[in-house]
């Protein structure tokens, strides 16, 4: 059985290399280039759409680099990013050292809820552990989102719909309308699936406050 405890380990070990390969970019994350991780933090940010201010989580943070653009919205009052890759986490603290708006730790979890909680990639890449655990680490993570987003929280994932020539076994697909489903029943009637922005991939939005 695979533990959450060695999931973890896999991935911090997965996303120590990654940015050791390449470096606080696009690539050291896993994506493909800086548009597509902006438009993906875009997508995210329209959690917090119509909020006068908010504060914001961030799990699966790495290097920090939805830092600057959470903060083009003044509204942003504070942002606190955790990962488990400690080689991330030095390179966030680095890279944002002038930043007093912003703090960052190794962990799965945030040290205490703020108004919104997202997550951008961290349920795509499984590497070699099975549907059943992998999916039961996503649900696992969304009770944590939902615990440390108070107004509401949003992530994204791959998408089902992929073309199947160019899935990938190492990465996990996500079924949309299931999240979907899991969501709405279980969090939140304030639920919105953000299927349209020409990426192999969805987002979702949860909303607890909707004013």
């Amino acid at each position: 059985m695979t533990s959450t405890n060695d999931i973890h380990t896999a991935i911090a070990g997965y996303y120590s290399t990654r940015l050791r390969e390449h470096g606080p970019t696009p690539g050291g994350v896993d994506w493909n280039s800086a548009a597509s991780q902006r438009l993906r933090f875009d997508q995210l940010l329209r959690i917090a759409d119509g909020a006068q201010s908010f504060s914001l989580n961030e799990i699966g943070c790495g290097y920090g680099a939805l830092v600057a653009d959470a903060g083009k919205n003044h509204a942003m009052t504070s942002y606190h990013g955790v990962d488990l890759s400690a080689d991330m986490i030095d390179q966030a603290r680095t890279l944002h050292a002038a930043d007093g708006h912003a703090t960052f730790a190794v962990g799965d979890r945030p040290d205490r809820p703020r108004d919104f909680c997202v997550a951008s990639g961290i349920f795509n890449v499984r590497l070699d552990v099975a549907d059943a655990p992998w999916l039961g680490h996503i649900l696992e993570t969304l009770e944590i989102m939902d615990e440390y987003g108070s107004r509401g929280f949003a992530f994204n994932a791959l998408t089902s719909y992929s073309d199947p020539d160019r899935m990938r076994p190492d990465l996990y697909y996500c079924d949309p309308r299931a999240i979907f489903d899991h969501c709405k029943t279980r969090y939140s009637p304030q639920v919105a699936l953000l299927h349209d922005y020409g990426l192999y991939e969805f987002t979702i939005l949860v909303r607890k406050d909707v004013r």
